[in-house]
């Protein structure tokens, strides 16, 4: 089975910088290019299902998907970004100001740090292992593809190379990215990573140019 994760167009928040976790924001401009670019490259191959988070911005690039290539969007919550608890909605310098003792906190990496009213890193790398697994064994020896988040893939992207929670930021994840894993006997490989190339010179942000303490706002979306 092989697994092509998308991740969804830049949005609003994204450009200024606001941790949106499972809250949401409208794609910008370049958001709705950037999918109707990644949708240009799918239609140029086959696949069998296309899934999406039930968040907003991941559905409104999913749907641009599912126009351009005549499939139908299922929608998974499994799929949705890292609950960002309180820091949701919050620009870096607002998380400092508001909630310093969290944000020192959650600063220093700790895997099962739990920010208040979200997730840790290692329940979100757990939850994508298992929503992807479950669709990979739903779809056994097919081509699915899935819209999500940054975090999201982060999580999973460390789960399938063996990576403590937290250690993905070296890797870059850009909006609309195309990655791609592979499914057989139970195991995962990773294909491709953070691949842009049929943006074809389009400007796309990467979280570390939103969250800036060494990628460690995971959830920015």
């Amino acid at each position: 089975m092989k697994l092509i994760a998308i991740r969804h167009g830049e949005t609003e928040w994204n450009a200024q910088g606001r941790e949106m976790g499972q809250l949401d924001s409208a794609l910008t401009e370049r958001g709705i290019q950037q999918a109707r670019l990644v949708a240009g490259r799918l239609n140029q191959a086959v696949f069998h299902a296309l899934y999406s988070s039930d968040l907003g911005r991941a559905i409104q690039t999913a749907e641009i998907i599912a126009a351009k290539c005549q499939k139908q969007v299922q929608l998974d919550a499994g799929l949705r970004e890292r609950h960002m608890g309180i820091f949701q909605g919050l620009t870096l310098a607002e998380m400092r100001e508001r909630f310093p003792k969290e944000r020192a906190e959650f600063e220093r990496g700790d895997p099962d740090y739990v920010i208040r009213g979200g997730e840790s890193a290692r329940q979100r790398l757990e939850r994508s292992a298992q929503v992807l697994g479950r669709i990979a064994e739903r779809h056994s020896n097919q081509i699915v593809v899935v819209v999500t988040h940054g975090g999201f893939l982060m999580g999973f992207f460390e789960f399938v190379l063996g990576l403590q929670p937290g250690n993905g930021w070296r890797f870059k994840r850009h909006n609309a990215s195309y990655n791609a894993f592979e499914y057989e006997g139970d195991r995962w490989s990773l294909h491709t990573w953070n691949d842009i190339s049929h943006l074809d010179g389009l400007h796309s942000l990467d979280d570390r140019t939103v969250q800036t303490v060494e990628g460690l706002g995971t959830g920015a979306g």
